[in-house]
């Protein structure tokens, strides 16, 4: 069965736009949550483990959505996800418990993991591999837009109508999508040859063929290392800047949305340095972002323990860097993996998710009420990601590009 905008010519206007808002579901549910915490630990009790919940969904969940989508088609998983969304959305609004606000953001995390490995993984679909990164960098741009109203919006909401409208909004957000994405998102899987295949879908290989490319292992890990960074800021700027340093919710909510602010720029940037240098080179550009906006905030920690410039500025670097690595990282995982793009972009996701669950949790161990190591816990784990993508950009993928094509894929 076909749907509108299933073909390539007359898909592209309709994806362009559906992609940036797709591949937003994310700061929707995060960025525009972050300002409501302090308001929802007053209310049920801590709001930790909402946010674990919702992490630890979103990256389980990837790895059945991958899958389904390669099997079923991107279409049917992309709507059973926004319907879920929207669903847990109203079910965290109308939560009397902190039990029952973590059951709903768990859903809410596993739809969030349908939507967007269905986004990603349409990329690959419509687009050659030497065009993915410019493809994500103009969706993750639109993204940006999105994560630059979320917070500000967000706090607004906390501060007029209290922390249940914010869980309202997203689901007007996600229901908004569903009717844009059940008019205009066609299938965009194409169907297998595989006669034996009675859906048309039969997955060429599987996880062990994803594992087997060397390009996956490289730019996943790239992918992974920089969003560990930005998630320790997610999870602990709130602490940091409205209990550490004393800011307001509303003033607080503009710090991400500067953040973002940045990442849009950074991302047009990127797709600059793709045309003129190529993607090992522009992520080589990023490195150095990532790494000098994390020493500057060190050096802030270390020098200045309460003053907010060193960790804003050093913030807005490497968000600089972060809108160079994430378009780079995300479409490189899956370029050399067309028949299974779902499963690379499930894994990917996967992965990224793991990284900044784990360091998440490391560095919450550091955390206590009275703020004892200040704004520590945020910065330390950006500080190792940025020494950990410098290695990755100078050292592992200048090597992977020398590799001859055909030892980019062991056996």
């Amino acid at each position: 069965m076909s749907h509108p905008g299933a073909g390539r010519g007359g898909f592209g206007v309709s994806f362009a736009l559906l992609l940036p808002l797709l591949l937003a579901a994310q700061p929707v549910a995060t960025d525009s949550y972050l300002p409501a915490l302090p308001d929802i630990a007053r209310d049920l009790g801590s709001a930790s483990s909402s946010l674990t919940f919702f992490v630890l969904a979103f990256g389980f969940a990837q790895l059945l959505c991958g899958p389904l989508a390669d099997r079923l088609g991107r279409r049917p998983v992309l709507l059973t996800g926004l319907v879920c969304y929207a669903l847990a959305a109203i079910g965290c609004a109308f939560a009397e418990s902190v039990l029952a606000l973590a059951i709903w953001r768990a859903l809410q995390g596993f739809a969030m993991a349908a939507i967007l490995v269905c986004a990603r993984a349409a990329v690959r679909d419509l687009y050659p591999a030497h065009e993915g990164p410019h493809v994500m960098a103009r969706g993750l741009t639109g993204l940006g837009a999105v994560a630059l109203v979320s917070p500000i919006l967000g706090a607004w909401l906390v501060q007029g109508l209290g922390w249940r409208w914010v869980l309202g909004a997203m689901a007007v957000y996600a229901l908004v999508l569903l009717a844009l994405c059940w008019r205009f998102f066609g299938e965009t899987l194409k169907p297998s040859q595989d006669e034996g295949d009675p859906a048309g879908r039969a997955p060429q290989g599987g996880t062990r063929a994803v594992f087997a490319s060397a390009a996956f292992r490289a730019w996943s890990s790239l992918a992974a290392t920089t969003y560990g960074g930005v998630f320790c800021f997610l999870l602990f700027s709130p602490m940091v800047y409205i209990g550490y340093l004393g800011l307001s919710p509303a003033m607080y909510g503009w710090i991400p949305a500067g953040g973002s602010l940045v990442y849009i720029v950074s991302t047009t940037v990127c797709r600059r340095l793709l045309r003129r240098h190529g993607a090992v080179r522009a992520v080589q550009y990023g490195a150095i972002l990532s790494i000098t906006g994390a020493m500057v905030q060190a050096l802030g920690c270390w020098l200045a323990p309460h003053s907010l410039l060193p960790l804003l500025v050093g913030h807005a670097i490497y968000q600089m860097g972060h809108g160079i690595h994430q378009p780079c990282g995300q479409a490189g995982a899956v370029g050399d993996l067309p028949q299974q793009a779902g499963r690379a972009v499930s894994w990917s996701g996967f992965g990224m998710m793991m990284v900044a669950f784990c360091v998440g949790q490391i560095a919450a161990q550091f955390v206590d009420n009275r703020f004892t190591h200040g704004a520590w816990p945020m910065v330390v784990p950006m500080l190792l990601a940025g020494a950990v993508l410098v290695i990755i950009a100078f050292f592992w993928l200048p090597r992977l590009a020398r590799l001859p094509l055909a030892a980019k894929e062991s056996p």
